[in-house]
């Protein structure tokens, strides 16, 4: 009987959050941590925005998502692996940083033969006992050099620095966050 002489109660209609996963692959975290230089900006980004797959999260697997933020040059198979997940579940992939564009400090092992550089880590060293290479079925197949994202999968953006700042990272995503491209200007298009 009341129902009668009161409308019906509206649905609030909220905008769904745009889902971003992050990860770190052969990378320092340098990337996640300027992330997290946005400080109290943080606050109003998580109203727009929820983390899948990310070292905030630790969630272990990308889900389907609308960005992915990807950190670290490319070192072993794992590394492809995590890669070709978030390619597959993000709708748009940005590289970030140094090492994911071209290999970074990473890729300085590129310059020698991997088996050199395992046996000067594993086994030159002094007063190591029982020194030996890894070779436990657990770790990760080293690849033969250590790869900028993009000789992997294809990336949609690139959002350069070592590590990019927390401005940066904001000016890339608004746009996105808005349904649009972002646009950098020459000042941002820098590689330091």
């Amino acid at each position: 009987m009341l129902d009668e002489h009161y409308p019906p109660q509206r649905e609030i209609m909220t905008k769904p959050k745009i889902k971003i996963a992050t990860t770190s692959l052969a990378g320092c975290f340098g990337c996640h941590m300027s992330f997290l230089d946005m400080d109290e900006r943080l606050a109003d980004l998580l109203k727009q925005v929820e983390f899948d797959r990310s070292p905030f999260t630790d969630i272990k697997h990308c889900g389907s998502c609308d960005i992915g933020l990807i950190e670290g040059g490319v070192c072993n198979a794992e590394n492809v692996h995590v890669l070709r997940e978030f390619r597959a579940n993000c709708k748009t992939l940005i590289a970030v940083g140094a090492c994911a564009i071209n290999g970074g400090v990473p890729a300085m092992r590129n310059y020698f033969d991997l088996q050199d550089c395992l046996q000067e880590a594993y086994l030159s060293g002094t007063g190591v006992t029982n020194p030996q290479i890894p070779d436990d079925i657990e770790l990760p197949l080293l690849l033969d050099k250590v790869y900028p994202v993009s000789e992997v999968v294809h990336i949609d953006y690139f959002l350069p620095g070592c590590p990019p700042s927390a401005d940066e990272f904001l000016q890339i995503l608004k746009p996105l966050l808005a349904g649009q491209k972002p646009v950098f200007s020459k000042a941002h298009l820098h590689y330091d």
